[in-house]
């Protein structure tokens, strides 16, 4: 079977590349593992800067989970518990977690599972022609919570119920007013697009990257900082990144930033 989880390392951006070109890339749990292992050595990586996930091609970043093996990794209670919660989960959760940026490039299908991987991004760009949704209801399953959450901290309930109650497909420029996507471009110049911002991302300082992701996730939880934290929000002044930053913007140069 011509499935697997391809990864790429170049010059500080990783990509990562959903591959079942039968399937237009749907995810099965060789797959979602495969999935996993990937955002590990990206996070054993130093160098990684930025990481893209992408589709195969160009008709479909991941048309949701393998159907066709779920009688066998979903036959039981305790299969399916294993399957969301070893399989599903670890890779979601890879990708939330993830240290660095993360940025989808999508064309084409982004259904059920796709579009749970997407909404783990930090940014998503997808191509006019691209579609999403989760028309499970027709398939007579219910999306996990543990799944459906990471949709609902995007979107909120009154989204994902839309999507879930109807099993309606949106395409990208509803998806976009939604709050699914951050931005739109023509077909032809998606890839290029996530490029470009992969690219913007690589150029900033990386230990302030990392900072407004770790500061992002810990201001949703509503709880109010303690001083120690707030103490921690200047970490920044510590690094060499920093005294860079300000001798590059005074002598009017690009800064060689080195993410110490």
């Amino acid at each position: 079977m011509n499935t697997r989880i391809d990864l790429d390392i170049d010059q500080g951006i990783a990509t990562v590349t959903l591959h079942n070109p039968t399937k237009l890339n749907a995810v099965n749990a060789a797959m979602w593992r495969g999935f996993s292992a990937a955002m590990a050595r990206i996070a054993g990586d130093d160098s990684v800067r930025c990481v893209i996930v992408r589709g195969a091609g160009e008709n479909a970043f991941a048309a949701g989970g393998d159907i066709e093996e779920f009688r066998n990794v979903r036959a039981t209670v305790d299969d399916a518990l294993h399957y969301h919660e070893d399989l599903v989960a670890s890779a979601l959760n890879a990708i939330r977690d993830c240290a660095v940026p993360t940025v989808a490039a999508i064309r084409g299908a982004c259904v059920g599972g796709g579009l749970e991987i997407a909404g783990c991004c930090d940014i998503r760009i997808a191509g006019e022609s691209a579609r999403f949704g989760a028309p499970i209801n027709r398939l007579g399953f219910s999306m996990y919570p543990g799944e459906m959450a990471g949709l609902l901290a995007l979107v909120g309930p009154a989204v994902v119920l839309e999507i879930l109650l109807e099993g309606r497909i949106l395409d990208a420029r509803e998806a976009l007013q939604k709050g699914l996507l951050t931005r739109v471009v023509d077909d032809e110049r998606v890839f290029e697009e996530a490029a470009v911002s992969a690219e913007r991302i690589r150029a900033g300082a990386p230990l302030v990257a990392r900072w407004h992701k770790q500061w992002v996730r810990r201001l949703t939880t509503g709880e109010p900082l303690s001083d120690e934290e707030k103490r921690r929000a200047f970490d920044f002044l510590a690094t060499e990144d920093y005294r860079e930053g300000l001798a590059a913007f005074s002598e009017k140069r690009a800064p060689a930033f080195r993410g110490r």
